[in-house]
């Protein structure tokens, strides 16, 4: 889901019940300043439907915090700022983020990648309303509206121990659900109409698709949800010549999703005097969340020739998350 260029709160580009439902919500969000707990896969736009709660209702700065990237002995200070001196290269005193959202909005996106250390602080900010910053004496006051987000099931991790029980029910006062790509396809057309407009702006080629490009588009379950179709549309435009689209120019996965549907004929053995047969392929089996993440990592990384914040910035994510990913799938 995205924003359209009027930036507006209700400007989300769709006309589905789910667009529709969500526009009703993000009203309802911004008329308190209560916390807000947005849940839902990677790429369905949980950032930008906080950005539209925040300007719905602007009050103060919007500031967003990776928290995939709050990993390390400076976690803390990122978080709360320190004074001069409360450690080593500590040479003057630092504003955290924190301090930066005072009076304003902090997003917390993933925010189920936060360190159980520092999610015992951040329910003390979030009951008091208060912090202090690293080295400091005094508790400082900060009147901030939190808006967090994750894709991963919190109860879950509540239950595994790997996230507070009462900081998520701290945060999850005012909860909304965003939908995958797949379950609102019909505002395809009107997404890719958005991302065309915005790549003119950037310089990228105009081009129209066509019905063919379109019906693929339609029939992709887009695992990457609505980032995945941006990044798709975005390396279409670039790749196409005078308007022109090469179907061999299409992103990996729709080149390989397209290949698994083309039909193909079965000739009859010689002799048999019979019309060839048509058939379609078999369905290809169910590919987990897992493994898409680690093909895309691996694309990612070689498309930026191993350049691992490259990599980062072209997926979207924090280096911190990268590397944990890399980790975790084995990716050397």
């Amino acid at each position: 889901m995205n924003v359209c260029e009027n930036g507006s709160a209700h400007g989300l580009v769709g006309e589905s019940p789910q667009i529709v439902s969500l526009r009703r919500l993000i009203s309802k969000a911004a008329r308190n300043r209560l916390p807000v707990l947005l849940l839902g896969e990677t790429g369905t736009g949980k950032e930008v439907v906080a950005q539209a709660i925040h300007a719905a209702n602007p009050r103060g700065p919007f500031v967003p915090i990776d928290c995939g990237a709050l990993v390390g002995t400076l976690t803390e200070s990122e978080l709360f700022g320190h004074v001069k001196g409360s450690f080593s290269g500590a040479f003057e005193n630092k504003r955290g983020l924190i301090d930066a959202a005072n009076g304003g909005t902090a997003f917390f996106d993933e925010i189920g990648d936060l360190p159980l250390e520092m999610q015992v602080k951040l329910l003390r900010l979030v009951q008091e309303r208060e912090y202090r910053p690293v080295g400091a004496l005094q508790q400082q006051r900060a009147e901030v509206r939190f808006i967090a987000a994750t894709h991963r099931d919190l109860k879950t991790e509540v239950a595994a121990g790997r996230f507070r029980q009462d900081l998520y029910y701290r945060l999850n006062v005012f909860c909304i659900r965003l939908s995958p790509l797949r379950d609102h396809k019909g505002d395809i057309p009107g997404l890719v109409e958005h991302f065309l407009a915005l790549g003119r702006k950037q310089g990228l080629p105009e081009f129209h698709p066509s019905d063919e490009l379109m019906e693929l588009l339609l029939s992709y379950d887009w695992p990457g949800n609505v980032r995945e179709l941006k990044h798709a549309i975005d390396h279409i435009a670039a790749l196409c010549s005078e308007g022109a689209l090469d179907m061999a120019g299409l992103p990996s996965a729709l080149q390989n999703f397209r290949a698994s549907r083309v039909p193909h004929y079965v000739v009859a053995p010689a002799g048999q005097n019979a019309l060839p047969e048509f058939v379609l392929p078999s369905v290809a089996p169910v590919i987990s969340i897992s493994a898409v993440e680690k093909k895309t990592i691996a694309q990612a990384l070689s498309a930026t020739q191993g350049e691992r914040a490259k990599a980062a910035a072209l997926l979207g994510i924090g280096r911190t998350t990268l590397y944990r990913k890399m980790k975790e799938y084995g990716i050397a």
